[in-house]
C-alpha cells in the first residue's frame, strides 16, 4: 500500500496547477495616458512594454505571495525566494515553484493575460496541508502534465469509443483528431489531450487540494482501463 501511494505522489509532484486572469493595458499602474498608446500587435517591441507596464502590479502580487507563504510555512529566509524580472516573476520555495507571467492577448493587443503557474511540488501530501490549500485557494482551473512519451490521438479516441456504452468515459474531437476531449462522469472537469499534454479543465477556479483530488479521480480512471493506451495515459 505505501507503494501505491508514494507512487501516485510522485506523480502528482510532475503536474502543474494553472490559473488565468486578465485585464485592459490601459488599467495597468504603469500606462500613462498622455503619453502612452494602447498595443495594436503582438511581437518583442510590445511585450516588452508591456513588461515595464505591469512591473508594479507583478512586484505587488509576488511579494504578497512570498511574504504569505513565509508566515504560513513557515519558512526561512533560505526556504524561498523572489525573482521580478520582465513580464514575469518566480517566487521558488523549498516545496513548490510559483510562476507569474504577464502576456498581451494575440486576440486582442489592447488586453493582457495573467498566468499563475504551480509546479514542482514536494509530493501529493503537500496539497493535503490546509495551509498550502488556502495559501492558493480559488487560484487554479488547470491541471497540465505533459506526456514524455507522447500518444496518438487517434489511438486514444478509438480506444474510448471501443468502450462500452455507458462507460465512464466519453470523447469529443474535431475531423482532423488533432486533439481530444474526454469525460469522466461525475467530474466537473474536460480532459483535453493532444497528445503532447493533458490538461483538466475545470469550469471554475479552485484550490490546490480539489484540482488534485480531481486529477486523481480521472486518473483512477484510467488506471482502472483494460486498454494500453488509456491506462498507460497518466
Amino acid at each position: 500500500m505505501a507503494k501505491t501511494t508514494d507512487r501516485a505522489d510522485k506523480f502528482v509532484s510532475q503536474v502543474s496547477l494553472v490559473g488565468h486572469s486578465q485585464g485592459a493595458v490601459k488599467n495597468l499602474a504603469g500606462f500613462r495616458k498622455p503619453h502612452h498608446t494602447v498595443p495594436d500587435a503582438v511581437n518583442a517591441v510590445t511585450m516588452a512594454f508591456l513588461g515595464k507596464l505591469c512591473t508594479i502590479e507583478l512586484a505587488e502580487e509576488g511579494e504578497d505571495y512570498y511574504q504569505r507563504a513565509k508566515a504560513a510555512l513557515g519558512y526561512k529566509r533560505t526556504d524561498l525566494t523572489l525573482d521580478v524580472s520582465g513580464p514575469a516573476a518566480v517566487l521558488a520555495a523549498r516545496d513548490f515553484t510559483l510562476e507569474i507571467e504577464y502576456a498581451l492577448d494575440r486576440s486582442d493587443p489592447a488586453a493582457f493575460r495573467v498566468s499563475r503557474t504551480l509546479h514542482s511540488l514536494r509530493s501529493g501530501q503537500l496539497v493535503e496541508l490546509e495551509e498550502f490549500d488556502s495559501l492558493f485557494a480559488g487560484v487554479f482551473s488547470t491541471v497540465a502534465f505533459s506526456l514524455v512519451k507522447g500518444v496518438k490521438v487517434e489511438a486514444v479516441i478509438d480506444a474510448v469509443e471501443a468502450r462500452p456504452e455507458g462507460d465512464a468515459l466519453s470523447v469529443t474531437y474535431p475531423s482532423d483528431c488533432r486533439h481530444c476531449i474526454l469525460a469522466v462522469a461525475g467530474v466537473a472537469a474536460e480532459v483535453f489531450c493532444d497528445g503532447a499534454v493533458l490538461e483538466m479543465r475545470f469550469p471554475r477556479a479552485g484550490s490546490p487540494r480539489e484540482m488534485v483530488a480531481a486529477f486523481r479521480e480521472v486518473r483512477s480512471a484510467f488506471s482502472l482501463a483494460k486498454d494500453r493506451v488509456l491506462s498507460g495515459l497518466l
